[in-house]
């Protein structure tokens, strides 16, 4: 290493490090449907917030707590359970509230760039020392001694800024990828709802007015409901008719297969950013196209979903025995189970469904199987995949774009902040 690089601890490159507000500060009944954006444990995901399920408070709330309020280049961490997660705020993040369950970061921008600490705190070696310096039996927990202990090893201003700056374009990268998933989703999250619950392409017909579908779409749609009030000719009927839940998957034990736990499964977009190799033992077994779903609180309410879109044809994976497996019948396009998982109604039937003690309910699978809809016949859904299947092998690229560019970064992260690769030389592998 470099004579310029110095030993340090986070303490000594901070101008503050403080607890979000207590819960005596911050209730439960303070939460609203909008206003100003509170950052909870839940919220912290790869050095970013995940704004997809953020809470929120009133302005007056907001102002009660500016002592919590974010600036800009604040690092946000976890206080229990995954402590070594944490955020960099960025621009949108300002004048947001550091919630209950974290711990704020204020790096003094003089003695350390601030995405390059974050790129620090987010090295194995330094996740490996929040994990094992945390306090409690059941659950681990930081405090603001801990955090102020931190070891850290920097070189210059300029070089660290280098060093983020390399970094750091790899996430953009990544954030493209994100950014274009979720508008894909969202697109297909909107015709889902169209089609199968609002009725939209019926509901047109019937009232003579137009409409977006091309017309070998159109015409296999009815132009009036039935007596039980879905669609002439749709069904009302378990969901279990048209897919398998948690379906039997040979998967001998000891054999070496791609495993994914629950914390790599994503609170919000469809796809797995990380999964290892293990020797299968006892969980849930899946395939490509399948759909994964957290059974088991809080991990359900937190929206942890998933559409396997990673594995080879006919290769099988394996992972939590807290998920729920959802295999698409044919002609049923693998998308559809997914966009069913993310819909909101029969999110909150398993949430309502779920069983067992305060802090370990679980969903069982009979709940899943109780879901019923009206399914329409199957040239319905069939065209429903022709739309959404283009739709899901982009974001399929996409994902698998962005897993070979987060393993490219995670590389090169710990010998670029450590002075055992030079920023050139990384610079030429980027480049390659």
């Amino acid at each position: 290493m470099a004579g310029e690089w110095a030993t340090t601890t986070l303490g000594d490159v901070a101008d503050a490090i403080q607890t979000g507000p207590f819960g005596s500060q911050l209730h439960a009944s303070d939460y609203v449907s909008t206003g100003v954006p509170v950052v909870m444990p839940t919220n912290i995901t790869d050095r970013r917030i995940d704004t997809a399920r953020v809470a929120y408070i009133t302005f007056a709330e907001a102002d009660r707590l500016s002592r919590h309020k974010l600036r800009l280049n604040d690092l946000v961490f976890s206080r229990r359970g995954e402590v070594d997660k944490c955020a960099l705020t960025i621009d949108n993040n300002v004048g947001w509230v550091c919630g209950t369950g974290c711990l704020l970061v204020r790096p003094n921008t003089k003695k350390v760039d601030p995405r390059f600490l974050a790129f620090c705190i987010s090295s194995p070696d330094t996740r490996d020392w929040l994990r094992q310096h945390a306090v409690g039996l059941v659950m681990p927990n930081l405090n603001t001694e801990i955090l102020r202990n931190v070891p850290l090893v920097l070189p210059s201003i300029n070089e660290q800024k280098n060093i983020a700056n390399l970094l750091g374009s790899l996430d953009d990268k990544i954030e493209l990828n994100r950014f274009m998933i979720g508008t894909l989703e969202e697109i297909a999250q909107a015709l889902f709802k169209s089609w199968f619950v609002d009725f939209d392409p019926v509901r047109a017909k019937l009232e003579g007015r137009g409409h977006n579908l091309s017309a070998d779409t159109a015409i296999i749609f009815p132009d009036r409901f039935g007596e039980n009030g879905v669609p002439e000719g749709w069904n009302i009927a378990s969901i279990s008719s048209v897919l398998e839940i948690n379906p039997s998957t040979p998967l001998r034990a000891s054999t070496p297969a791609p495993y994914v736990d629950m914390a790599a499964l994503p609170t919000s977009g469809p796809s797995v950013d990380s999964y290892i190799i293990r020797e299968a033992s006892s969980g849930a077994r899946f395939m490509r196209g399948d759909t994964l779903i957290a059974r088991i609180t809080p991990c359900l309410e937190n929206g942890k979903t998933a559409h396997v879109d990673f594995l080879a044809q006919d290769q099988v994976g394996w992972g939590s025995t807290e998920f729920i497996v959802l295999r698409p019948k044919a002609p049923m396009s693998a998308a559809w189970p997914y966009l069913l998982a993310r819909n909101e109604s029969f999110r909150a039937h398993l949430i309502g469904s779920m069983t067992g003690s305060s802090g370990r309910q679980r969903v069982p699978p009979s709940s899943v199987a109780a879901w019923e809809m009206a399914l329409p016949p199957s040239g319905i859904l069939e065209a429903f995949g022709r739309i959404v299947d283009p739709l899901f092998s982009s974001i399929q690229a996409a994902a698998a774009q962005s897993r070979t560019l987060r393993d490219l970064r995670d590389t090169l992260l710990p010998k670029l902040i450590s002075g055992e690769l030079r920023i050139k030389d990384a610079e030429k592998a980027v480049a390659a």
